[in-house]
């Protein structure tokens, strides 16, 4: 069997093919059904989100489980593979275990270390278990991966890692408008304030600093989880004006409402642009939002005004030349990446990265343990029905045993068996998690004619095994 992954997310596809590719909780259970009864899938889980639609498999076959998944996804989008292909990514085994505890710990998010994917996840086991198409392989995996997640948003601060790179973005951007750190030279006595019993004057008073933003217009156009979370970062730094465009106006409307602010069409860009003092993009489009000539154009109409923009998107909304305009600035991920370089949020994100690591080898080595497993469960009751018989043929053999000398001719016969079972069983397991482990218990199949079928009463034990761990 082969554990595959086969999707695409927002950093290979557009927002307009991630939308065609979405499935819905509606949708969901015929996808999974139409899945399974493909000639060479035997489990299956749908993820479909904002930013990624992905389909995690146990597949007979490496090349057979990637076709048909590769088709189902076809069919979903309504495109023809050949023209959907250079879009698609897929992983498996080591690589699929890794991509899926990525996604789960928030490190494959538009957001870094967003955990609303945690609950997504779970969300799409919960769908297959419903469906029945997630068996014993994806269960493991799922399960495991839920688990790594909630390690992650617990014992590091990787949640606040997405806030903080938008925290970090807005500050640079006043800092480029010479907003932040306006405040009186000088501390100024607030009216009828006392004086100090020496007779020295007023007292001092402390200037009031102000917000970040104060009095700026803040245009966001993409109204996803980073452009929510830019609309309330900005309000909290005292943008007067927020405006919100975004391809589905519905969307601009939630975080409006949300975070106060008025919704404009895309169509309106180019004067909001002229009317803005930041433009922050997060829209995730595979092209340009806003490209140096848009730029130009709207700078006649500004009156000197400096223009911030502040690129959060991946691929980038803005194009680069923009920098190359008078009185333009443009702040990117690359940019912020730098910025908090050695950060806290640089430093949790790699140690989800190191926890990452640590738990897909170990998920891994369980695995392949596992897989061993019904080999060594089946060689011993293969051992044990061979001792049975020669037994019941030697008690007919030896009517005039009593049961103390038959106990010890039986005992004395399954402790030999034991014993030369006992080093070959317990090497298999342990060469199990070297790389070729499975052909050590090949070979114990070939060697003593194991039957290939495994009874589930062999297989759920370590299955529960690892889903305890």
């Amino acid at each position: 069997m082969s554990l595959l992954v086969v999707g695409l997310n927002h950093r290979t596809a557009s927002t307009s093919l991630l939308e065609r590719a979405s499935v819905s909780p509606a949708d969901t259970p015929k996808v999974l059904h139409d899945l399974v009864a493909a000639a060479h899938v035997a489990e299956a889980v749908v993820l479909s989100t904002c930013n990624r639609t992905e389909i995690y498999a146990e597949a007979e076959t490496f090349h057979g489980g990637v076709a048909d998944i590769s088709d189902q996804i076809s069919r979903i989008c309504g495109i023809d593979l050949a023209d959907l292909a250079a879009h698609l990514y897929v992983h498996h085994d080591a690589r699929a275990v890794g991509h899926l505890f990525s996604v789960v710990c928030g490190l494959d998010s538009m957001l870094v270390g967003e955990s609303q994917i945690l609950g997504q996840v779970r969300g799409a086991f919960r769908a297959s278990q419903d469906a029945g198409v997630a068996g014993g392989g994806l269960s493991a995996l799922f399960q495991a991966a839920l688990r790594v997640g909630k390690r992650a948003h617990s014992e590091t601060s990787i949640d606040a890692a997405g806030a903080s790179i938008v925290a970090v973005g807005v500050q640079l951007a006043a800092a480029s408008l010479g907003i932040l750190g306006e405040a009186p030279a000088a501390p100024v006595a607030a009216p009828g304030a006392a004086t100090s019993g020496l007779g020295t004057g007023p007292e001092p008073v402390a200037p009031v600093e102000a917000p970040p933003l104060a009095g700026a217009r803040v245009l966001l156009v993409g109204a996803g989880a980073v452009g929510s979370l830019a609309a309330q970062t900005v309000r909290r730094a005292g943008a007067a004006e927020v405006v919100i465009a975004n391809r589905t106006p519905a969307r601009a409307a939630r975080v409006a409402e949300m975070h106060g602010g008025r919704v404009v069409g895309l169509t309106d860009l180019p004067h909001e642009i002229t009317m803005a003092d930041l433009v922050i993009t997060s829209t995730g489009a595979a092209g340009l939002v806003v490209d140096h000539d848009a730029v130009a154009a709207a700078l006649p109409g500004r009156g000197g005004r400096p223009l911030v923009f502040l690129d959060l998107a991946l691929p980038h909304d803005i194009d680069p030349a923009v920098r190359d305009l008078p009185g333009v600035s443009l702040i990117d991920l690359e940019a912020l990446r730098v910025a908090l370089d050695g950060a806290q949020v640089a430093h949790d994100v790699e140690a989800v990265r190191s926890l990452v690591a640590a738990e897909v080898a170990s998920f891994l080595d369980r695995r392949r343990a596992g897989r061993v497993a019904p080999t060594v469960v089946a060689l011993r009751a293969h051992a044990d029905a061979v001792v049975h018989g020669e037994l019941a043929r030697l008690r007919a053999r030896m009517p005039d045993l009593d049961d103390r000398e038959w106990d010890l001719v039986e005992g004395a016969v399954r402790r030999v068996v034991d014993k030369l079972l006992h080093a070959p069983t317990v090497r298999v397991q342990q060469l199990a998690g070297a790389p070729g482990g499975d052909s050590y218990a090949e070979a114990l199949r070939e060697l003593f004619d194991l039957p290939r079928e495994v009874p589930a009463v062999v297989s759920a034990p370590d299955l529960d095994l690892v889903e305890r761990s």
